[in-house]
């Protein structure tokens, strides 16, 4: 069966209407809002929302009958160039989404949201003829975005008070460690994606984040996925221009060796040790592609298993 999205952690990507607006220091830079300048639609982040055609909506049927086919599951991330909890979208246009996803039991609707509060008053409501939330539908997993702490502490617990098969966090683009998730605990995500950021003003992803990530989620058992460096690499000497970070900030550098920085600074392993703590990393800008998704020397491709399944 056959996938139609770049997307490392989903097979389809579907968008049951258009626009959004940005929130936090992840949409500084937001993809989707550049496809709509790009596209001469940039009305669609400045308050305009509008629904996709029926024909998109239609191939949800035909994704449907191809997983059933293929005795498998297929992973649909819904929604890349909107968010389904976005309080400004008729509640009519989430209804029908609610609908299609019962119609397409051999789907996994991958629900994240940048408004995880919205989760909860925004579910299936029993009055448009859908089936009862209950524990959680079997083919809905809800999904946040946390590029730092902050955010994370901010919108995990919306998540968490939500019962689902899967709860998951994306960590994309990780500009900042998210401390300490305790995943051992009631509520904590049952799968963690990491990756930095893509495009021409991306910010480079200290390398000890989603190192952090990863050896917290295989303490825990928790599902694990690297999605990507994006446009920056950590810095392999002479190997060319290159950025250095400075406590979450980042400081324009051209082709220095160690030796040109401060005798006060050591080098180790590519790392600046400042202190008693590393508060420096060189970059350099590669590009996406060659960046690759190698997270000290191997792919991490981690799925969860959803707790539920229909009989």
């Amino acid at each position: 069966m056959g996938a139609n999205t770049r997307i490392e952690w989903a097979d389809h990507t579907f968008n049951p209407w258009l626009g959004c607006t940005r929130l936090s220091p992840a949409c500084d830079y937001c993809y989707a809002a550049a496809w709509a300048k790009r596209t001469g639609k940039p009305e669609l982040w400045e308050g305009e929302r509008r629904r996709t055609s029926p024909g998109n909506w239609m191939q949800l049927r035909k994704w449907n009958l191809a997983a059933e086919a293929a005795g498998v599951r297929a992973r649909v991330f819904c929604a890349s160039l909107a968010d389904v909890f976005d309080n400004q979208v008729p509640s009519r246009w989430r209804d029908d989404l609610w609908h299609w996803i019962t119609y397409t039991p051999h789907l996994d609707w991958l629900l994240l949201t940048k408004r995880p509060q919205n989760i909860e008053r925004f579910l299936p409501d029993t009055r448009a003829g859908l089936p009862a939330w209950g524990d959680g539908w079997p083919n809905v997993w809800f999904g946040t975005t946390a590029e730092n702490a902050e955010e994370y502490r901010r919108r995990w617990p919306h998540v968490a008070a939500v019962p689902a098969v899967v709860r998951f966090l994306s960590a994309e683009p990780l500009l900042g460690p998210l401390g300490d998730l305790d995943l051992g605990r009631v509520g904590a995500p049952d799968w963690i994606i990491a990756g930095g950021e893509s495009g021409p003003y991306a910010r480079p992803m200290h390398p000890d984040w989603p190192r952090d990530l990863r050896d917290q989620c295989e303490a825990a058992g928790v599902a694990f996925l690297f999605k990507q460096w994006g446009e920056w690499l950590p810095w392999e000497p002479d190997a060319g221009p290159y950025l250095i970070a400075q406590n979450g900030r980042i400081e324009d550098r051209h082709a220095l060796l160690p030796a040109d920085i401060d005798n006060d600074r050591s080098w180790d392993d590519g790392l600046w040790a400042v202190g008693e703590g590393l508060s420096h990393f060189a970059f350099q800008r590669v590009g996406k592609k060659t960046a690759g998704r190698l997270l000290d020397g191997r792919e991490h491709n981690g799925l969860p298993t959803p707790l539920r399944r229909a009989a």
